[in-house]
């Protein structure tokens, strides 16, 4: 990705909060093989042990 002139013209409301959002990768055993498989999911910083604790 290219760097962006401070002087150029994007939407800079639109990237506000973008910074709250992470990418959370778990691993998940599957019943049938016992192999693992990655379950990858972008969410908001607040609610990433709520996706972890889950099954």
């Amino acid at each position: 990705m290219g760097k962006v002139s401070k002087n150029a013209k994007t939407n800079r409301k639109a990237q506000e909060g973008s910074k709250d959002y992470v990418r959370v990768i778990k691993a998940v055993k599957t019943k049938k093989s016992s192999s693992y498989s990655f379950a990858e999911k972008i969410v908001h910083k607040d609610s990433v042990k709520d996706f972890l604790a889950k099954d």
